[in-house]
C-alpha cells in the first residue's frame, strides 16, 4: 500500500512533465520547423516578405479559411473550397485560371508535408488583394498564403469544463453582403476578444445591429431547447461556418433568431468551428448550462469524420 501511494503521488509530477514536454515539442514545431507557401513557393517563414501595399494589410481586403488536416486529409475540404471561391466572387477577385480548388488543395497538402504535420495540424489559407489602391486593377488579382500549425490531439476532444462566455458590448455586426464571409477584416472580433480577456471569459458572443446573438469571436453558436437544436440564420449576419453547415446536416438543426432572453433560457449552448469542432458553454453571466446532448452531438460528428 505504501508503494501504491508513492506511485500515485509520484505520477502527478510525471504527468505534468509529459505535458510540458509536449508543449515544448509543439512550440519547436511551430517556430523552428515552420515553412509557408506564398503564391505556390514553399519557403522558410523567416525569409518571406510581403509588400507594404498588400491589400489585406492596408484595407482588410481578403479572405481566409482555417482547415483541419488529419492523416493527410483536409476535413470538410469541399465545404472550405466552396466557401472560399464564393467569397472571392463576392469580393470581385479576378482569379487566374490556374487557381482552382484542386490546385490549392495540392498546395495545402504539399505545405503540410513539408512541415511534417500530416498527422494533424491547423492550416490557414489566405487570399489577399494585390498591391495599389482600391481602384487599381492589380488589387483585384489576389495572391495566396498557406500556413500550418501543429495541433495537440486534445484539441479535437470535447472540453471537460464548460466554457465561460459573455456578451460583448459596444460593438455590433452589420448585416450586409459581406457578413457571411470569413474575411480579413476582423476588428469586431478582436475588440470582443479583448473584452473576453479583461472579463476572464473563454470567449465573447457577438450581437448584430438588431440585437440578436449571432456567433462568438471564433465560432458559430448553437443552442438546445427541449431536445431541439437551433442556430441563428445567415440572414442575421453570422459567418457561414463549414462546421455550422456540417452540424445542421448531421443533426437537422432548426434555423431561428437568437435573442439574449432565448439564449439565457436554453438548456445547452455550444460553439462550433472547423478546428475545435464542438465546445460546450458552461455559463453565461449567472446562467449555468449542461452538456448531455452536446456530448452526443460531438461523438456523432467524430464518428462521421473517422
Amino acid at each position: 500500500m505504501v508503494w501504491v501511494s508513492w506511485y500515485v503521488g509520484a505520477r502527478k509530477p510525471m504527468v505534468k512533465l509529459f505535458h510540458c514536454l509536449k508543449s515544448l515539442q509543439l512550440f519547436y514545431l511551430s517556430i523552428i520547423l515552420k515553412y509557408i507557401n506564398l503564391n505556390g513557393k514553399i519557403t522558410e517563414t523567416t525569409s518571406v516578405a510581403l509588400p507594404v501595399d498588400n491589400g489585406a494589410f492596408r484595407y482588410g481586403y481578403g479572405l481566409f479559411e482555417t482547415m483541419l488536416v488529419q492523416d493527410g486529409v483536409i476535413r470538410l475540404g469541399h465545404y472550405h473550397w466552396e466557401r472560399l471561391f464564393a467569397g472571392a466572387a463576392t469580393l470581385h477577385f479576378e482569379l487566374p485560371a490556374l487557381m482552382t480548388p484542386e490546385y490549392l488543395e495540392k498546395e495545402v497538402l504539399q505545405t503540410v508535408k513539408k512541415n511534417k504535420l500530416e498527422k494533424r495540424c491547423r492550416v490557414r489559407v489566405q487570399l489577399f488583394a494585390g498591391g495599389g489602391g482600391l481602384y487599381d486593377r492589380d488589387s483585384h488579382k489576389p495572391g495566396f498564403l498557406i500556413e500550418c500549425f501543429p495541433l495537440d490531439e486534445s484539441t479535437l476532444q470535447l472540453n471537460e469544463n464548460g466554457l465561460v462566455a459573455g456578451i460583448a458590448t459596444g460593438v455590433a455586426k452589420s448585416i450586409d453582403t459581406l457578413s457571411n464571409l470569413k474575411s480579413c477584416n476582423a476588428l469586431i472580433y478582436a475588440v470582443a476578444a479583448q473584452q473576453a480577456m479583461a472579463n476572464k471569459w473563454n470567449d465573447a458572443l457577438i450581437c448584430n445591429t438588431a440585437g440578436n446573438v449571432i456567433e462568438s469571436t471564433i465560432a458559430n453558436i448553437f443552442w438546445i431547447k427541449k431536445k431541439k437544436v437551433y442556430t441563428p440564420p445567415l440572414d442575421d449576419g453570422c459567418v457561414a461556418g463549414v462546421m455550422r453547415r456540417h452540424v445542421i446536416e448531421v443533426t437537422g438543426a432548426g434555423i431561428k433568431r437568437l435573442w439574449i432572453e432565448e439564449l439565457l433560457s436554453a438548456d445547452e449552448v455550444f460553439l462550433t468551428n472547423a478546428i475545435k469542432q464542438v465546445r460546450w458553454i458552461g455559463s453565461i453571466d449567472t446562467r449555468q448550462y449542461g452538456n448531455e446532448q452536446t456530448r452526443d452531438i460531438h461523438n456523432l460528428l467524430t464518428d462521421r469524420q473517422a
